[in-house]
């Protein structure tokens, strides 16, 4: 079923938006989720308590992007789930990342002066300067938080080839900050 029938479906308050939902992403949501929690049953919740969001806020959302408004829900889900899980223990995979782009990020300081849809702008401009290849491999890698075997086998390159992508794209990522004026 198209995405713009299914959001028909949340608007009529139609329960059957949760299941055409479910049959047409929720392989991929809870893909995402397991990525992120690496536990079946966290990640099956997350996807659950996705639908529930999104039957709460379609309508009044009416997202223009179903499976990306959807899998920022997810993944958010599943982002608190770790949290609360791990407390002060982050899951290495996450902790693995998170210390691959923090010196393309700003220090918190700039970060609070700047605005989150300001900073989401920049980086959407500085994707769309970015190959296809790179910025799937990029969006994988950072957004669905793939591992480097799993994009590689997606892609057929080899990890090498991808561990190369994402330390360029990286550095262009901090390239691109510093002559948008956000210090790195």
């Amino acid at each position: 079923m198209e995405d713009s029938k299914i959001i028909e479906l949340f608007f009529a308050r139609n329960e059957d938006a949760i299941k055409h939902t479910d049959d047409a992403y929720g392989r991929r949501l809870y893909h995402l989720a397991d990525n992120i929690v690496h536990n079946s049953q966290d990640a099956e919740e997350s996807v659950s308590d996705t639908y529930l969001k999104a039957w709460d806020t379609i309508p009044p959302h009416k997202p223009q992007y179903f499976f990306a408004y959807i899998a920022k829900i997810c993944r958010h889900f599943a982002l608190d789930k770790l949290d609360w899980k791990k407390a002060a223990k982050r899951n290495a995979e996450v902790v693995s990342l998170t210390q691959e782009m923090e010196l393309c990020i700003p220090d918190s300081e700039q970060e609070r002066k700047l605005e989150g849809k300001e900073l989401g702008n920049i980086l959407d401009a500085f994707l769309r300067t970015l190959t296809p290849e790179n910025r799937v491999v990029f969006m994988r890698r950072y957004w669905y938080v793939d591992t480097i075997a799993e994009i590689a086998a997606r892609y057929g390159i080899s990890e090498s080839a991808v561990q190369m992508r994402l330390n360029r794209t990286r550095a262009k990522l901090c390239t691109y900050l510093e002559k948008e004026g956000i210090r790195v």
